[in-house]
């Protein structure tokens, strides 16, 4: 590893080598995804252009954990909120789209909403948190569609409260406007909400969500809502070249994370709230959210990237632990990671945690001693 940047091969390797994991879980390899595979029933057969087999199956499935009259299957996230962006639009007759400048459809999308479908968005905030009904009822000109993404990830996974949710999608139905949720993650706030999955999705007019995050899918993505909405998103994902031949493979994995994963998540969360204060109490250390709603969230630290990530390297290879990896520098001597506690978190106490994390500093300050002697 050079003094700059991460040597990602070594650190994929020393990942998988590990055998206790703090942050995130071992990768399956490939013989394991396919071994997983052919534990489907075998009397299923295929789809056919996202006809039958698993992709129907999966699509009902998800539909009635979203209380929701149909879901559409795709490939991509992307495709799936530029499909419903644009099916909003068209029944409003107004491009404009209320999001958060922090969104996942912003920052990580490379603009597909401006570039493919000509819309624009309408920033109701530019602050570190989830828009306020009165941002909404403030923004001074009329938007065909809120995008609100649940958890908003990158200022720290932000959940709004269950109050500030009804009170934020009213304000938009107040001035004509559809409701549209980025639930990549959706699965996970269930626990923060104190509601089921369908609650929260009834409070949209269309819901997607990702099969691969929290759930341990290969890949895919579903968007909910009623008849009109999914018969459209179907026109839609065609035109768009998302209707792959076959797509069996992501399908029954993401049926296997709802028969395992899902019903594990409340059950991570609680857990992670037993061992958030410990990795709170170490020194300089700083999360947001203070209090995370989830299991996921950002722990910030007064080092810089490149000590944390050797520390991260070192720890994996000697000790055959994978702590918080993928630091990055936001000011000098200041970096951050997003921390995610998965079930195999769960194999950790609290006091674990305090030495575990006493013992990365120890080798964070020896990469910082070293690079200082090498500089």
């Amino acid at each position: 590893m050079t003094d700059d940047q991460i040597d990602w091969d070594r650190l994929r390797a020393a990942r998988r080598g590990c055998e206790r994991f703090f942050s995130g879980s071992r990768p399956l390899s490939i013989r394991e995804r396919l071994a997983a595979l052919t534990a489907a029933d075998p009397g299923l057969h295929p789809d056919v252009y996202g006809n039958g087999g698993p992709v129907q199956e999966l699509e009902q499935r998800t539909a009635a954990l979203l209380g929701t009259e149909d879901a559409v299957f795709f490939p991509t996230g992307t495709m799936a909120q530029q499909v419903a962006l644009r099916h909003h639009a068209e029944q409003t007759g107004n491009a404009a789209v209320a999001l958060h400048p922090l969104s996942h459809i912003e920052r990580h999308e490379r603009h597909a909403h401006t570039q493919l479908t000509g819309l624009r968005g309408l920033w109701p905030t530019t602050e570190q948190r989830q828009p306020t009904p009165e941002e909404i009822r403030a923004l001074g000109e009329p938007f065909g569609s809120l995008v609100v993404e649940l958890p908003l990830r990158d200022p720290g996974f932000l959940l709004p409260s269950w109050e500030e949710l009804t009170e934020l999608t009213a304000a938009a139905r107040a001035v004509g406007a559809r409701v549209h949720f980025d639930g990549a993650r959706l699965w996970s706030t269930t626990a923060h909400f104190g509601k089921r999955l369908d609650e929260i999705a009834a409070l949209a007019d269309s819901v997607y969500v990702s099969y691969y995050k929290d759930l341990g899918g290969i890949s895919g993505a579903a968007l909910a809502g009623d008849k009109a909405l999914t018969a459209y998103a179907r026109v839609w994902r065609h035109r768009y070249g998302g209707q792959l031949y076959q797509q069996w493979p992501a399908a029954l994995a993401a049926l296997s994370g709802l028969d395992t994963a899902l019903p594990e998540l409340p059950g991570n969360v609680a857990h992670a709230r037993t061992l958030i204060p410990a990795l709170a109490a170490l020194p300089g250390a700083r999360l947001q959210p203070e209090v995370p709603p989830t299991h996921e969230f950002q722990l910030w630290l007064p080092h810089s990237a490149r000590a944390l990530n050797h520390a991260v390297l070192t720890l994996a290879e000697r000790e055959r632990i994978w702590f918080v990896p993928e630091w990055t520098d936001a000011a000098p001597g200041l970096a951050m990671a997003e921390v995610g506690l998965d079930g195999p978190a769960r194999e950790w106490t609290a006091e674990e945690v305090t030495e575990l994390g006493q013992r990365f500093l120890a080798l964070v300050a020896a990469a910082e001693e070293g690079a200082g002697t090498t500089g």
